[in-house]
């Protein structure tokens, strides 16, 4: 057993090296990280907190308090250009606004809102250090600045989409969307919200096809994390769209419901938050793509 635990390990094969708990609190919606800080984000009561962990000895820092963030937040990026964190909020009782929520990570802490018409789920930022967020119920993207104004909208329908949960912009200046239905797809769209291509594994590919896919990373290369819900795993797609393989991550008793998926390539480091009963934040070292 240590005999291949060390030849895993010499490999370069990853490993989950820690586990952030619930502390109590409720199911994680979405985590991501900058510098040596990790912000976890959950599906709670009260709906008012963002968690920031030690990216290093994985201990509690503080709590940011997002007020009027609601029960159910989704998304959630944050920019060191802007020093601020974005956060998604929503509520499926409409007891809040629909909006992104700007909090300042260094000074006043002030927090900002602005509100819109439609839901919003996944958050991610693009080069340009602009907001990308995707509203399921319409379907669309829109582009804000920092500070709110509406760069641009992409409407999703012509595309044929139904449910997208989170998009990334890619390199070409294209978007990749993951489409969260029961017989899921990757969609990469222009920037006029046209098909460019499309992954939609059959049940008889390598991988089979997937369930429910939710959250996405995206790689310097433009590779492409799949957070395959339904299916419990996460999938690594290839820029073209081509191809998929499942990444081999070793959980004892596999990775449940996860809704939370960033990747820090600095650090060969992925994070996986579960919406599951345990309510934790898997942390695995040594992930080369």
């Amino acid at each position: 057993m240590l005999l291949s635990l060390l030849t895993a390990v010499k490999s370069g094969a990853p490993k989950l090296t820690h586990v952030i708990p619930s502390h109590g609190k409720g199911p994680v919606s979405a985590v991501t990280s900058l510098g040596n800080e990790v912000f976890v984000l959950r599906w709670n009561w009260d709906g008012q907190q963002v968690e920031v962990y030690d990216a290093s000895t994985f201990t509690l820092q503080r709590n940011i308090t997002v007020p009027g963030l609601g029960r159910w937040p989704r998304g959630i990026a944050v920019c060191a250009h802007y020093k601020c964190l974005y956060v998604s909020g929503d509520d499926v009782h409409r007891a809040f606004t629909c909006g992104i929520h700007r909090a300042e990570l260094s000074g006043s802490n002030a927090v900002k809102m602005w509100s819109m018409d439609s839901g919003p789920f996944g958050l991610s930022l693009n080069k340009e250090h602009n907001v990308v967020v995707v509203c399921s119920e319409a379907p669309k993207i829109q582009e804000y600045t920092t500070h709110g104004a509406l760069v641009r909208e992409i409407s999703l329908e012509q595309a044929g989409m139904k449910g997208p949960w989170d998009a990334v912009q890619l390199s070409t200046g294209d978007y990749v969307v993951s489409e969260n239905k029961s017989r899921g797809a990757v969609i990469v769209v222009g920037i006029d919200g046209r098909v460019v291509r499309r992954y939609c594994p059959s049940p008889s590919s390598d991988v089979g096809q997937m369930n429910r896919p939710s959250r996405l990373a995206v790689t310097q290369n433009d590779d492409i994390l799949v957070a395959d819900g339904g299916n419990e795993r996460i999938l690594l797609v290839k820029s073209s769209l081509s191809s998929a393989r499942k990444l081999a991550l070793p959980v004892d008793d596999g990775i449940r419901y996860h809704h939370g998926l960033c990747l820090d390539e600095s650090r060969g480091r992925l994070y996986v938050g579960e919406a599951s009963e345990s309510h934790r934040v898997l942390v695995f070292d040594g992930v080369q793509l």
